[in-house]
């Protein structure tokens, strides 16, 4: 096991601070371990419920899981020794927990299925993106040298669904892939990374920007027009996609990150009022002008009304597992459209209640805590911005998914992070926390001081040197 390097104090003992900082990738590791025990263990709940024994495929998936975790622990250890050890075990237990409910609608029969062996394909890839960034990426400052690059990718895969033809592009009315042969991706999905890194690095460079004070209305000072542009040019691209794209979700996790950005860097409420000012009109002006933003709304109005099946069939079967839940495979997922994706939680909830919900909805806000943790206590303010959007990234998600699925606010389309079934997601959010990961590895690690500088004895004691004059 791998020992961590103590500065000294210029005296050769260490310092008080870098006695208190410990890598403890043990704790990681047992954490891993006991999250692959919780989900073989579901795993084989769900099989004797359903095929009153315990297959060989709890051995396949166990072995999988921990196979890929194991790996992914093993990149930790490697690159990102000092990095927080309870986010790969959340991400664990969540991407776990997930694949006992596939593995679950799997034995229901439910088409598109087999879900479970696809999405243990898409972990693997997932984990060696994970890898790769922690390899790579050794200093997470450098990404902001290319915010301008990432941008314009950024942008530029955030149109490109919307520009193709709907033959590969279009999917439940919203144009969001791009599907070649039986293969398909989600290019937003990556979009979302590189734009916090953009605007991540702009906000560090244009900061005074920002906090320079305009005019002063009803007792509050607004910044200056020209520094609203910014704002008003995320409020345009996010209002954009929902007329190209047909996709409110993006829309909405888009223009929440960069809010929630801009109030980091400047501290000023006065941009979060402004921002939704902006977003409310706008979907006023969108709600009037596209059906299909009408019929999201009026599901959401009227969720028991006619036609509603997807809405109804969750609220029906969370309704149905009720406190304690029906248990592992004794629901009936397979009623609810689209279980394995968007509406996975009514699903869990049926068989696991409100108390199992509740304890995955407490992994989830565990894994976003350590992460807006790890962005505070890191030292630069590149690294807590970039690091505060990836956190609240993974919230305001889990927020749109769990609330539209609820009738809390309109469905979106967006994906549970490591919970649903989907490639581009997992993928995605694999890189996600591998940023994250790399966040918190420099907040941890500890800073290794400056060398004290030599004493220089004084002018009456230094030695007389006797210099000849060249000739």
């Amino acid at each position: 096991m791998s020992q961590p390097v103590s500065p000294t104090d210029g005296s050769g003992s260490s310092t008080p601070a870098a006695q208190a900082v410990r890598p403890r990738r043990w704790v990681e590791l047992l954490l891993l371990v006991f999250a692959a025990a919780i989900v073989a263990s579901a795993i084989a709940v769900v099989d004797i419920s359903q095929e009153q024994t315990v297959t060989i495929q709890v051995v396949y998936y166990a072995a999988a899981f921990f196979a890929l975790y194991g790996a992914a622990h093993l990149a930790v250890r490697r690159w990102a020794p000092y990095s927080d050890p309870l986010m790969l075990p959340l991400v664990a237990v969540i991407n776990g927990i997930g694949l006992v409910m596939l593995h679950r609608l799997d034995l229901a029969q439910v088409s598109g299925g087999p879900f479970t062996p696809k999405q243990i394909a898409y972990a693997a890839v997932g984990v060696a993106l994970f890898v790769l960034v922690l390899a790579l990426v050794r200093d997470h400052r450098t990404l902001s040298k290319y915010g301008f690059t990432c941008g314009f990718v950024g942008l530029a895969l955030l149109a490109l669904p919307g520009l193709l033809p709907g033959s590969i592009s279009e999917a439940n009315g919203a144009k969001l892939w791009i599907k070649v042969g039986g293969m398909g991706i989600q290019p937003s999905e990556f979009a979302k990374i590189l734009l916090l890194v953009f605007f991540a690095s702009f906000l560090v460079a244009k900061r005074e920007l920002f906090t320079t004070a305009g005019r002063t209305f009803l007792g509050v000072e607004f910044p200056r027009a020209r520094d609203l542009m910014p704002l008003l040019a995320a409020w345009a691209m996010s209002i954009g996609i929902v007329v190209l794209e047909k996709d409110l979700g993006t829309s909405l996790l888009f223009f929440g990150i960069v809010l929630v950005m801009v109030y980091i860097a400047t501290e000023r409420a006065v941009w979060v009022g402004l921002g939704l000012g902006l977003f409310l009109g706008g979907s006023v002006v969108a709600y009037n002008l596209f059906t299909h933003v009408q019929g999201r709304v009026q599901t959401w109005l009227d969720p028991l009304g006619g036609g509603n099946t997807q809405i109804q069939s969750g609220l029906f079967g969370m309704g149905n597992g009720g406190i304690t839940g029906s248990g592992l495979g004794g629901g009936r997922p397979d009623l609810v459209p689209l279980a394995s994706s968007d509406f996975i939680i009514p699903a869990l909830a049926e068989e696991t209640g409100l108390i199992g919900l509740m304890a995955v909805l407490v992994l989830y806000l565990l894994l976003i805590t350590r992460g807006l943790r790890s962005a505070m206590a890191v030292r630069d303010s590149f690294g807590k911005l970039f690091g505060g959007g990836l956190a609240f990234t993974v919230a305001l998600q889990l927020f749109v998914v769990a609330g539209g699925v609820t009738a809390l606010i309109p469905m979106t389309g967006l994906t549970t992070p490591f919970l649903a079934y989907g490639g581009s997601s997992l993928l995605a959010n694999y890189v996600l926390v591998a940023f994250l990961l790399r966040i918190s590895d420099a907040a941890r690690r500890p800073q290794t001081p400056a060398k004290p500088k030599p004493k220089q004895a004084p002018i009456a004691e230094a030695h007389t040197e006797l210099v000849e004059r060249p000739r």
